[in-house]
């Protein structure tokens, strides 16, 4: 399925793309330049055209920061989305750091990486309490993992522990839904989602090299409105809004509904109903 030509095509100047460009942010960063926050958006919003990927945003990212995107994660393709969207860095598990070319590409977009098999995570929570301090933007897959696109994930609220950081201030939360929606105008039922999610068992090598000779596909994005740890009570709550926000997009993007899906205003000013007033104190990051 696809074109071959295409899945060369297509290849041959991605590869030639990042490898041009990737020099000028490491050189940026060596240099520690303003820009280098947003010079991946540039980059990401260039490789979309290339891969055929037709980005539709509704609604708006906040502007506030520090600020936390919490958004449901489906597939490698997410990262060029939402960088094509977003000047922030990724909160990715710390495999990603080992990947040829992608986990380069992740250093170089100063994500942070971290484990999450290790009970102990002082370390990996003060380098973000860190960035959230440097007041920059940051992008959690609250999953812990892709999934198949047809449904969202069980959000886990200990991941949300990076919100909860008083000496940064108020750490704004906006949950971000992502989802592929037609392929050359047409819509993507469930027998094509998996051409171009990616989970469970799935090669990354063959799965890419499939995707890359697909047409034209759009991806509905849709920012939801913010809260903050304070307005929702505890982690658990925090995580409950986000997700259910997240669940709520991801059903209208794929239904053809792209109005947006929540009316409420765009500031970090609304508690979920039958938030707990005390905040939770389960493990950071585990």
């Amino acid at each position: 399925m696809g074109s071959p030509a295409l899945r060369a095509s297509r290849l041959a100047v991605y590869l030639a793309w990042t490898l041009l460009l990737m020099p000028v942010q490491a050189g940026g960063l060596l240099l520690r330049r303003p820009w280098v926050a947003r010079f991946p958006r540039f980059y990401h919003r260039s490789c979309c055209r290339m891969l055929g990927l037709r980005v539709r945003s509704i609604g708006r990212p906040v502007t506030a920061r520090p600020v936390l995107f919490a958004a449901n994660h489906v597939s490698y393709l997410d990262i060029t989305v939402f960088g094509s969207l977003l000047a922030a860095s990724f909160i990715a598990k710390h495999e990603v750091a080992g990947w040829p070319l992608f986990g380069w590409l992740a250093r170089l977009q100063r994500s942070v990486f971290i484990d999450r098999r290790v009970r102990s995570t002082a370390h990996q929570r003060d380098s973000i309490a860190g960035r959230l301090a440097a007041r920059e933007a940051l992008i959690l897959f609250p999953e812990g993992t892709s999934g198949d696109g047809n449904r969202v994930l069980p959000f886990k609220s200990a991941l949300f522990s990076v919100a909860d950081h008083s000496a940064t201030g108020p750490v704004t939360v906006q949950p971000v839904s992502i989802a592929y929606t037609k392929l050359d105008g047409m819509p993507i039922g469930r027998r094509l989602r998996p051409l171009f999610c990616w989970y469970g068992s799935m090669s990354l090598a063959p799965h890419l090299w499939r995707m890359l000779g697909m047409g034209t596909v759009e991806v509905v994005v849709e920012f939801h409105p913010p809260t903050t740890l304070a307005d929702c009570g505890s982690r658990k709550m925090l995580a409950r809004y986000c997700q259910e926000r997240v669940i709520s997009g991801v059903a209208n993007a794929l239904s053809g509904r792209h109005e947006p899906s929540d009316d409420a205003p765009s500031g970090p000013q609304r508690r979920p109903a039958g938030a707990d007033a005390r905040r939770s104190d389960g493990p950071a990051l585990a």
